[in-house]
């Protein structure tokens, strides 16, 4: 499933990433490399308890980008 992050700088150099569609699925990495990998283990954690707490799992998204 594709879930859409977004990832910013902050203030101290360290990159934090979230996931729009998850509420409150947060993370944050050294690096930008990092953040991603770190969003992706919390967005299995997030949806994994979801699936433990019978809770809906939010669709994936299905986008595109194009160029003008």
């Amino acid at each position: 499933m594709k879930y859409r992050i977004i990832i910013e700088k902050d203030e101290d150099g360290m990159y934090a990433a979230e996931c729009p569609t998850l509420p409150g699925c947060v993370s944050q990495g050294k690096t930008r490399i990092e953040a991603v990998r770190n969003i992706k283990d919390a967005i299995n954690g997030y949806l994994e308890s979801l699936k433990k707490h019978n809770e809906a799992i939010p669709p994936p998204i299905d986008e595109e980008i194009v160029e003008v």
